[in-house]
């Protein structure tokens, strides 16, 4: 399961997400192989809950991962 991180003021959206299992912060940087895991585990079905705290829609999930580098 993870957690979007709030909005960065500078870029106007996120930069990153939080596994929280063990509370490591992802970054959306291609070449992390953290984030290869959660961009697929997104696509397999993995709950992921935006910046409330709230569980995202699988649909939202989708439109998400169309948005992420």
């Amino acid at each position: 399961m993870y957690k979007l991180c709030p909005e960065s003021p500078l870029y106007g959206k996120s930069q990153s997400v939080i596994r929280l299992i063990d509370g490591a912060c992802i970054p959306y940087a291609r070449d992390n192989t953290d984030y290869q895991t959660f961009k697929k585990d997104l696509a397999d079905g993995v709950e992921l809950k935006d910046a409330e705290g709230n569980a995202m829609t699988a649909d939202q999930i989708a439109s998400f991962l169309g948005t992420l580098p």
